[in-house]
């Protein structure tokens, strides 16, 4: 497929220099989605697998060049966790979102996640931005646990979720994901732990989440403030 006969915008192709080779990505169908355009023909072809080396590696994004072609791929913070450095191959699992004036790629770490992702934009108010907010609150599999429990303050905890959407989420979602989920398995972490307060922290400074996290992922200390200063202190480095 060469990316230009799809009508890439700039932002998704990163680099073009060559013909993806079909080994590095794979296709499915495209499914009717709610609210889709009647244009859009059943059966047309989507990105669902993308497969090169990382080009780029951003704290909401990576960019995997695979045949000569750079493709831009919005992350959760769960996936880039499992994302290499620059330069190593990786495998993602893909969804394409179509718009009327650009084509959007989402990658994730596993199946599982990319799935998730896909129930939760079938939920009225949740788009592509919030549910990406969502999938880095968590492992996919603590998530689909919370909904099972109806745990609506996991998800009024997530930036962009207030109380009615978090109430929403539960509500469409809990019997769909309850069966997924062994009673015994389900297990919800406390929203007010050291980690969890020093990240609202660093958000109340101003950083991203995905930026809150990384530095998190290096910081060390038992309270909120030991974590939060070292995470400045990596910050300033």
């Amino acid at each position: 497929m060469v990316p230009e006969s799809l009508g890439l915008p700039a932002g998704l192709v990163a680099r073009s220099r060559a013909r993806c080779t079909r080994s590095n990505l794979r296709h499915e169908p495209l499914a009717t989605r709610p609210g889709a355009r009647g244009r859009q023909r059943r059966g047309a072809r989507v990105i669902a697998l993308v497969s090169g080396k990382v080009a780029v590696r951003r704290g909401d994004h990576v960019v995997v060049e695979c045949g000569g072609v750079g493709y831009r791929l919005s992350v959760s913070t769960q996936t880039l966790r499992h994302v290499p450095a620059v330069g190593f191959d990786v495998v993602m699992h893909a969804h394409m979102v179509v718009r009327d004036d650009a084509l959007m790629l989402y990658g994730f770490a596993s199946e599982e996640e990319r799935e998730l992702f896909l129930m939760l934009l079938g939920v009225q108010s949740v788009g592509p931005k919030v549910a990406l907010a969502v999938l880095s609150a968590g492992p996919p599999r603590d998530l689909v646990a919370a909904l099972a429990a109806g745990d609506a303050a996991r998800f009024r905890a997530v930036p962009g979720i207030g109380k009615r959407t978090a109430e929403r989420l539960i509500v469409e979602l809990r019997e769909k994901v309850g069966g997924s989920v062994p009673e015994r398995a389900i297990s919800i972490a406390r929203l007010d732990g050291p980690r969890a307060l020093a990240r609202e922290g660093l958000i109340g400074l101003g950083y991203s989440v995905p930026e809150a996290d990384e530095l998190l992922d290096a910081a060390v200390g038992e309270r909120p403030e030991d974590l939060i200063a070292s995470a400045l202190r990596t910050a300033r480095q």
